[in-house]
């Protein structure tokens, strides 16, 4: 069959599925584009081809799209996804903070960016790098370092292998990330007589593999050992759809859990066991018993340093880890048992030789957990909930709202249909502290890379992968700034996204780290020059709401409490994109958000004349020393 390599890489994608549980879905459900002179004549003209086959969507910031993306297949539970392409030059380098995002947080996505003549008639052409020493190097090659799978098309018969290894890549849970294929644009428009084998419909099994018994035994060994166990819910919890295998797990052991930002809502916070964010963003509920657990049992995490508050949350003398994870290099993080295996699976292996009997019942008797330390773990969670209704909760409803009102505000109009997405600023650490997770998709917080500017476009990307759900974008005046152009998306689409901003005047929180680390909040507000030339004078007089207005968006502006209930029911129930504006009170001055339970590592200047920047290494050197490895 003679088509071009634009058509015949189209066709193959719009005939790929992945497959677990027995349930088959397309792998590559649309693209998303831009297009310049880089791709217009190749996958251009294959979309307009094939597009009963491709659904399309027009972006308006190539990064934006990749985040578009990266959204819809965490919403899949990454068992599906878009690609993305682009022209060459700027808009191709322009996807690399997209792919670091995918990759970071191990979710697929396809990227399809133009490139320069592989036949090279002219040189340099429009857009080319000029490399002295390389002939072969375009601006592409900036993809490489964040693609977990990179290719150059540069002939169209190997378009064949590459894009088998691109799919093998895309639906494996251990390697996926970004997938880039950098297509000359010459290459796309040239025509091949493929083999009909390349257009029949493929389909990818997602395996669960179990863990090995003998690792197995010894985990369990060390678990029934235990006398203050905790689990860690990590995002490979709810990649695998183990959600109900871990309320399995905590209602038969009663062990605790505690949860990563990717974790957040794998238990719903009404779950006895359910102690809610850990680490630096995390409750004092599920720090204290993180600081004084004997057994760490780590489901599909990383073990970041805002997880582990940089080396210094886990205290017990004798702690030891054992971590169940489907990629060997971060179950054997922290020097613990790795178990190797899907997350569902293991953990009906490690419940099952916990709590049933069998045939040899003095060689693996039934778990029991001290009843005291249910208790105690049940009180810690108690009064940290009556914090979060504190936080919460308006003294005045006529008075202009902190960001945690907000939250408390939308938390009394939500139910378990609402997705929430959040990524950077302040908004990740007051959710992960304070939002009551109804279910395990209603939490979408992308703290992996915390990109600004995700929100937006990642909202977009879950609604059109469950369109029936209330999706909320929360976004602070900085992140808005970063990238607002996929309103124009939502509005020309009819997706009916809620956006709320909240104007804070500046990097937020930024502000409040370089205070703490005696930078003196230096240009981290958005105001005037002051006289001293310090960003220290009014606020800018920007419109944010005006902006979003004249994007095309519905805005609905509040400046209470009871304004901002109105304002946020009557989005809620919205049919067309909505955005709902206020400007937040500062924390300082009213009841605010709990500060951090544990340290961050931030390095501080070990040398300085200025009083703050001394007092903060003061503080940093004592934090420091309760650094300890794992090993």
């Amino acid at each position: 069959m003679k088509l071009t390599v634009a058509q015949a890489l189209v066709r193959f994608l719009s005939r790929q599925y992945s497959e677990r549980d027995g349930t088959r879905q397309r792998l590559i459900t649309a693209t998303w584009g831009i297009f310049g002179h880089g791709n217009v004549a190749g996958l251009g003209q294959a979309l307009v081809e094939y597009g009963d086959a491709m659904p399309f969507h027009q972006g308006r910031n190539e990064q934006a799209m990749v985040h578009a993306a990266v959204g819809y297949a965490r919403h899949s539970r990454r068992l599906s996804t878009h690609a993305v392409t682009t022209s060459i030059g700027p808009g191709a380098t322009n996807l690399v903070t997209g792919a670091a995002l995918a990759t970071v947080n191990h979710l697929p996505v396809l990227l399809l960016p133009g490139d320069v003549f592989a036949a090279r008639p002219a040189d340099p052409v429009l857009q080319q790098l000029e490399v002295p020493y390389a002939g072969d190097v375009s601006v592409n090659d900036c993809l490489r370092p964040v693609s977990k799978y990179f290719d150059r098309i540069t002939r169209p018969e190997a378009l064949i292998p590459a894009a088998l290894s691109a799919m093998r890549v895309l639906a494996d849970p251990v390697d996926t990330g970004a997938v880039t294929l950098a297509l000359p644009q010459d290459v796309q428009a040239e025509a091949y007589d493929w083999p009909e084998e390349f257009f029949r419909e493929r389909v990818w099994r997602i395996p669960r593999p179990q863990v090995d018994e003998r690792d197995l035994n010894e985990a369990v060994a060390l678990i029934r050992r235990s006398r203050r166990p905790l689990v860690i819910a990590g995002g490979g919890v709810r990649h695998a759809g183990a959600e109900a295998a871990l309320k399995a797990f905590a209602d038969s052991t009663k062990i605790p859990v505690a949860s990563t930002q990717a974790g957040k809502g794998s238990l719903p916070h009404d779950h006895p066991a359910d102690l809610g964010g850990i680490g630096h963003t995390g409750t004092a509920a599920a720090d204290h018993i993180a600081r004084t657990a004997d057994v760490v049992i780590g489901i599909g995490t990383r073990y970041t340093d805002f997880t582990t508050a940089s080396g210094t949350l886990f205290e017990h003398p004798d702690v030891r880890f054992v971590n169940l994870n489907i990629a060997g290099f971060d179950s054997h993080k922290m020097g613990g048992i790795s178990l190797v295996g899907d997350a569902a699976a293991g953990l009906m292996q490690l419940r099952y030789l916990l709590t049933e009997r069998t045939a040899d019942t003095e060689l693996i008797p039934a778990y029991r957990l001290l009843r005291s330390y249910a208790t105690e773990y049940g009180r810690a969670k108690a009064e940290w909930d009556s914090l979060v209704t504190k936080a919460y909760a308006a003294p005045d409803e006529e008075a202009r709202p902190a960001q945690a009102q907000v939250l408390g505000v939308l938390d009394e109009l939500a139910d378990d249909r609402d997705v929430l997405i959040n990524a950077a600023g302040s908004l990740p650490g007051d959710l992960h502290k304070l939002w009551r997770t109804r279910r395990s998709d209603q939490y979408h917080v992308e703290y992996g890379y915390s990109c600004m500017g995700y929100e937006i476009p990642a909202a977009i990307g879950v609604k059109l992968a469950d369109p029936a759900r209330e999706v909320w974008a929360l976004v602070g005046d900085g992140t808005y700034l970063m990238m607002p152009t996929e309103l124009v998306t939502a509005v020309q689409e009819g997706i009916a996204i809620k956006v709320v901003i909240l104007q804070n005047h500046g990097y937020a929180s930024i502000g409040g780290l370089s205070e703490s680390v005696g930078a003196e909040g230096f240009a981290t507000g958005y105001r005037y020059r002051a006289e001293d030339g310090t960003y220290t004078g009014d606020p800018l007089p920007v419109d944010l709401a005006a902006n979003a207005e004249s994007l095309g968006m519905r805005v609905l502006r509040a400046k209470t409490v009871r304004e901002l209930r109105e304002a946020l029911r009557e989005a809620r129930a919205a049919t067309v994109p909505t955005c709902v504006y206020v400007e937040t009170e500062s924390a300082d001055t009213v009841s605010g958000v709990p500060p951090a339970q544990a340290w961050w590592d931030v390095p501080v200047a070990e040398t300085a004349s200025r009083k703050a920047a001394v007092e903060a290494r003061r503080t940093y050197e004592r934090r420091v020393r309760a650094r300890r490895r794992h090993l």
